[in-house]
């Protein structure tokens, strides 16, 4: 019982930070690998989409890019100037009736089921193989971009 409790005491700041948004600084600390991230889009392009892991492959944009002529995967392009209009309110082609963001809804957004690695995603956890995926906090950043309802900033 004593465990819950300091657990539960323990993760009440990062869940009061989450919901208010004057928090979002104490967010970015959070990231980890990316102490930059800010709940933007364009930080989340720069940081995130198209961040290189320590095996030198793109996060995201190297499967998700129309970059050389090829056709990204899933249909989804995350090349800056059109990852916004393919993400936001777009369905995803992989699972019927799931939208890959939902603007204000994260715990809807397909794209945090498929960061997340849920249940109910079709096909695998993102980004592709087995790791590294992203950090929790970095999780958290995204989530708070579509909370804050996903401009394409």
């Amino acid at each position: 019982m004593r465990t819950r409790v300091r657990a539960l005491v323990s993760a009440l700041p990062l869940a009061l930070c989450v919901l208010v948004a004057a928090c979002d600084e104490s967010l970015s600390t959070l990231a980890g690998p990316t102490p930059n991230l800010q709940p933007t889009l364009s930080s989340i392009q720069r940081d995130i989409f198209n961040t290189t892991d320590s095996s030198g492959r793109v996060f995201c944009t190297s499967c998700h890019s129309d970059a050389g002529g090829r056709n990204p995967s899933g249909g989804l392009n995350l090349r800056g100037e059109v990852a916004h209009g393919q993400l936001v309110g777009v369905a995803s082609r992989g699972k019927p009736g799931a939208i890959r963001v939902i603007a204000g809804d994260p715990e809807n957004s397909y794209l945090i089921h498929k960061i997340e690695g849920r249940a109910d995603i079709v096909g695998g956890r993102m980004p592709r193989g087995s790791g590294p995926f992203l950090t929790q906090g970095q999780t958290l950043v995204i989530k708070r971009w579509i909370e804050l309802g996903a401009r394409n900033d």
